[in-house]
């Protein structure tokens, strides 16, 4: 399997009044798929919004790859809701659930969703090593989960190195301050799904920051 280079903007940072016109706009520029972020203000401090809103997204937007971070206490709680939603990948934060992840992967599966584990810049990369096999991505992120347009963490890049050496066939997502100034970091650590919120959402040609995302990860992976 050869690994693809993905770019999934995080609409945290748009207009969320216009969530349908702005997701729209970034699939027109170029987007491989969209990264939703749902925070039950308890995981996190932050609150965003739930499978509703996603499911009035898909009404809307019946082609695209949706993808939902959940930054959530209990993650198996929305499983069935987001599938509903038409979710087509769950990324959960093991944190919460370490006891029973294999059941919460299962259960996303059979929901008919693929499975996304997603772990906190403070959670060691061997936490999330046991449920690799269980899982089609594994999300790294680069800043605390909550709050969009924190600082870059460089030094999350040897967990991405780690799994890429280890998996070389997984997909591997970075989310957090990912940028034109920090993507190679990434692509040359070997990060394939790139999550990049204010730096797309604000751009003033978001199709030629997403292009600029992609080359940086595709002369990466011709390279490894």
């Amino acid at each position: 399997m050869s690994l693809n280079a993905r770019i999934g903007p995080s609409i945290l940072n748009a207009d969320l009044s216009q969530l349908h016109e702005e997701s729209q706009k970034l699939l027109d520029n170029g987007a491989d798929y969209l990264h939703l972020d749902v925070m039950d203000g308890n995981f996190v401090p932050n609150l965003t919004f739930g499978h509703p809103v996603v499911k009035c997204l898909r009404n809307k937007i019946t082609n695209a790859f949706f993808e939902t971070h959940m930054m959530v206490e209990r993650p198996e709680q929305w499983i069935e809701p987001m599938a509903d939603a038409g979710v087509q990948q769950y990324t959960f934060h093991i944190e919460p659930v370490m006891q029973i992840v294999p059941e919460v992967c299962r259960k996303v599966r059979e929901a008919g969703m693929k499975v996304g584990l997603a772990i906190k810049p403070g959670t060691p990369v061997d936490n999330v090593q046991k449920f690799i096999e269980a899982a089609d991505m594994v999300l790294i992120m680069t800043v605390e989960p909550g709050f969009g347009g924190q600082k870059f963490m460089a030094d999350m890049m040897p967990k991405v190195r780690w799994l890429r050496e280890n998996y070389p066939t997984l997909d591997i997502e970075v989310d957090g301050g990912v940028g034109p100034s920090t993507i190679d970091l990434c692509a040359k650590a070997g990060a394939n799904m790139i999550v990049a919120g204010t730096a797309i959402i604000r751009a003033d040609d978001q199709s030629a920051v997403i292009c600029e995302l992609r080359n940086s990860v595709l002369r990466a992976i011709k390279q490894q």
